[in-house]
């Protein structure tokens, strides 16, 4: 049964660098058997009710702007699978799946599986969030979905845990609401305690961690796909003072 991880993605240029982050990627897909498919959950693919790439050549998104020009000229081009979307519409209960042949596949998937999986000759989907579900729904789901671990489909959630882009500073040392909030997911991923970080939203820090919870969205999949699957950190940095790039595979 494959693992299922929750990568936090941080900035676009990580497509195209080589740094402790990309080489942590790299080497935590070495650590399991290479998936049949992947199905990836990204912060940046949001819409009203939940939708699963359906084509059989899904596009690269260049979803953001003000980057260096070689950024733009990368591409992912691996192939979709058809057949696994109306597999997992079907077998999906808690919520209607929607097949969607528009979106491809957004900075939060293939900046991350660039550096995993760079022949991309791995079929790839795309599980839209839906911001107006409930988090017990997301993590119901995510229940649903582990099923694909034992198909050897690899599924991978793609944000931040903390995610404040208004406070961004090249230079900056963690800012301590940013460590400690951190820490409070850390704490509860570790000890299995999902009912607690469901109520996230009761944390002091919550709302200057995640102005909008998008970033964080995706953790609530994963942690139910995870089950009772133990959680192994590999990346445990925050970056710009106010970007945890924590990482979390469940074995």
């Amino acid at each position: 049964m494959l693992p299922v991880l929750f990568i936090g993605h941080g900035v676009p240029t990580n497509a195209i660098e080589s740094n402790e982050y990309t080489k942590a990627w790299k080497k935590i897909a070495s650590s399991f058997p290479t998936p049949n498919a992947i199905l990836c959950i990204s912060a940046h693919w949001l819409k009203e009710g939940t939708a699963i790439t359906a084509m059989g050549k899904p596009k690269t998104i260049h979803d953001f702007y003000g980057f260096p020009p070689e950024l733009y000229r990368v591409h992912y081009p691996a192939p979709g699978s058809p057949e696994i979307a109306k597999s997992i519409q079907k077998s999906i209960k808690t919520v209607p799946i929607q097949l969607d042949q528009e979106w491809g596949l957004d900075h939060g998937t293939w900046s991350v599986l660039v550096h995993m999986y760079p022949h991309a000759n791995i079929p790839v989907l795309q599980l839209s969030l839906d911001y107006e579900l409930p988090l017990e729904k997301m993590f119901q789901l995510g229940k649903e979905l582990a099923a694909l671990r034992k198909k050897s489909i690899l599924i991978i959630g793609s944000g931040n845990l903390v995610h404040n882009l208004m406070t961004m500073k090249p230079d900056a040392k963690p800012y301590l609401w940013a460590v400690q909030f951190d820490a409070f997911i850390k704490e509860n991923i570790a000890s299995g305690n999902y009912k607690q970080l469901l109520q996230y939203a009761q944390h002091p820090d919550a709302m200057t961690a995640h102005p909008t919870n998008d970033h964080l969205l995706p953790l609530f999949y994963i942690l139910g796909a995870a089950g009772k699957s133990k959680p192994e950190y590999f990346c445990e940095k925050i970056e710009y003072g106010s970007v945890s790039m924590r990482s979390v595979v469940f074995r």
